[in-house]
């Protein structure tokens, strides 16, 4: 097991992964910008290490800083939380060669899964359904309108490189293809330095559906249920939930099976999530994502197991304890990312926290690394807390999620929590009935008061 892990990044995930390695009895080392000087986690962590000043390229996403905190403090390996530098090869790459352990997968495997169209044939390779769609990059205007007119419109331009719905446009017919190539490549050329895009059909009222998997490197790895992320707003989930509504158990084992035995043939150490679109009783692979997720809380929830602490472990080198039979899911779980933004028009709204009063009681959790008196900096991601909700069916879960809203209070600063007490009231909602189109047309037609 490793002596001192350093925690290269901010804000809930960093507390979360400190608590984790205290509960390991693992010293902790925290680095931080001059912006986040006060964090939570820099305050409960054993050491602190500042890495530069708020700009992230400037400190989080700065290697030669976060090599020179790991070489003065003596830390042993670098968990990467999410987000930052925690799918970049190359940092993993480094660490190795300076003997420092990255915990999450191999390089090499978030390369492949990294490039969409590598991890697309890969995952085809394993066995694991894909949208149809284009082998790989389409590189003239003509391949695009011959492959678009074989799969059939709609279809959807996608960038190689990156995600976050950029580099993303659709083609409903083939007088709109010309624009969304140009269109897509431009984009993904200024976001990721890559304009390399490829072809997928374009479904009309998909879910997003994805799996939790968990392997050790060794051969082993498990499934640990699904999570239903369909509750988006311009491709960034929103709401996520656990088990999903639109699933029965065979479908769940089936793809879950499927998704399990090709991360032990891939060898795959540590978690991650295969991403799918599900329509019409078909799951499509749309990417793999190799690291924690945001959303990690709604399994934690139902599973009773802990995925950060499973992570370090196999990290260290320890073969995977738990198998897929000892896997049950234990009820219902709703997750609902609080930021600090306008609940009507998301302008962000960073600024000081005057009053902070987290919900709490039975299968309540609150993921949060901010405090009342907290100054929330204008220089990261808005996320200010996770508020998971757990019950025995979807329908208690539903009704403690409604009197938490109702017991959140933040002041100072503009939260997504009204838009949430809007949302576990809709009918929709409720009836689990709703597609990854659904929140936007929502937010369209029915505007609300924040």
């Amino acid at each position: 097991m490793f002596n001192k892990i350093l925690i290269a990044n901010r804000g809930e995930i960093a507390l979360r992964v400190l608590r984790a390695c205290k509960e390991l009895g693992i010293e902790t080392v925290a680095v931080h910008s001059t912006a986040d000087a006060n964090a939570m986690h820099v305050r409960l962590a054993d050491e602190s290490v500042c890495i530069g000043p708020p700009p992230a390229r400037d400190s989080y996403l700065n290697i030669p800083s976060l090599l020179a905190a790991c070489e003065i403090t003596g830390a042993d390996a670098v968990h990467p939380g999410y987000g930052f530098l925690s799918e970049n090869a190359r940092f993993a790459d480094i660490l190795s060669a300076h003997n420092i352990t990255f915990i999450g997968p191999t390089a090499e495997h978030i390369r492949i899964m990294g490039d969409k169209i590598e991890a697309k044939a890969t995952a085809k390779r394993l066995g694991i359904p894909v949208v149809p769609g284009s082998d790989g990059a389409v590189t003239t205007d003509e391949d695009a309108h011959r492959i678009a007119a074989d799969i059939g419109y709609p279809v959807l331009v996608k960038a190689a490189a990156g995600g976050g719905g950029r580099g993303m446009r659709v083609a409903l017919n083939e007088e709109e293809m010309s624009m969304a190539l140009s269109s897509a490549r431009s984009e993904a050329k200024n976001a990721f330095g890559d304009d390399s895009v490829y072809i997928e059909k374009y479904l009309l009222k998909p879910r997003h559906i994805e799996v939790q998997v968990l392997g050790d490197g060794q051969g082993n790895a498990i499934h640990l249920g699904e999570r239903d992320c369909s509750l988006q707003r311009r491709h960034q989930k929103v709401w996520e939930e656990a088990l999903s509504p639109a699933l029965n158990q065979e479908s769940r084992d089936k793809i879950g099976k499927i998704v399990a035995d090709a991360m032990a043939e891939l060898n795959y150490a540590g978690v991650g999530t295969i991403e799918f679109l599900y329509e019409d009783g078909e799951f499509y692979f749309i990417e793999m994502n190799t690291r924690l997720q945001v959303e990690h809380p709604v399994t934690e929830m139902i599973t009773g197991i802990d995925l950060v602490n499973e992570q370090i472990k196999v990290a260290s080198g320890a073969a995977l304890q738990i198998r897929q039979s000892d896997v049950t899911f234990n009820g219902h779980a709703i997750e609902c990312r609080i930021n600090a933004e306008n609940p009507a028009t998301f302008a962000p709204s960073p600024g000081k926290i005057s009053y902070w009063h987290p919900p709490g009681g039975l299968g309540v959790r609150v993921d949060s690394g901010v405090y009342q008196g907290y100054n929330i900096p204008p220089h990261y991601d808005s996320l200010i807390g996770k508020l998971i909700v757990h019950g025995r069916t979807r329908v208690e879960c539903m009704m403690r999620l409604r009197r938490c809203l109702d017991e959140f209070v933040v002041d100072g600063i503009q939260s997504t929590i009204p838009l949430f007490r809007h949302l576990v009231d809709n009918q929709d909602i409720a009836n689990g009935m709703y597609d990854i189109h659904w929140l936007e047309k929502w937010l369209a037609t029915e505007p609300f008061e924040a």
